[in-house]
């Protein structure tokens, strides 16, 4: 049975959290009534931050969105939208080059599931450059990242040695 919440899937791999994820997930919040932040597992990307890590790292920065709800999963999107009675997925674009790749996703989605519709989302400009890889390749050589990453993920890598 549909219910008349507006529920919206934010799926990636989240690795780790952005300032511009974060960006994404504020503005979702003020048009949806309940935003799942759903972090692959991506095991073909070989993710730096294993998925327990991940999530938990996603759950403390948004502790205090009482919108948000943080789920793992290792299945295709239209699956994990059945399963969470979700047809809204909201994906975030920094540049042109993003929407081609994402604009195929889309139309890959609803080719498996004609209700779901996928909402694109800019960052706001002063994080339109920062990207998961980025901040990856700079903890690699332990470069700072606190102007991209919240607080609670700085917090985090310094506690849990990563």
């Amino acid at each position: 049975m549909k219910n008349d919440i507006k529920r919206a899937i934010y799926p990636g791999t989240f690795d780790p959290i952005t300032n511009g994820h974060l960006d994404i997930i504020k503005r979702a919040c003020k048009m949806f009534d309940e935003i799942i932040v759903a972090v692959a597992a991506s095991d073909e990307k070989n993710p730096v931050f294993d998925l327990e890590t991940r999530i938990a790292m996603i759950k403390k920065v948004t502790a205090n969105f009482p919108k948000i709800k943080v789920v793992g999963f290792n299945t295709l999107l239209v699956s994990l939208s059945n399963e969470l009675d979700a047809n809204i997925i909201i994906r975030g674009l920094r540049a042109v080059s993003d929407f081609e790749y994402e604009l195929q996703m889309g139309y890959a989605n609803s080719s498996l599931k004609k209700e779901l519709e996928t909402v694109y989302l800019m960052p706001s400009l002063n994080n339109a450059f920062i990207s998961s890889s980025v901040v990856r390749s700079l903890l690699k050589f332990n470069g700072k990242i606190d102007h991209l990453v919240p607080p609670e993920v700085v917090e985090y890598i310094k506690k849990e040695g990563l």
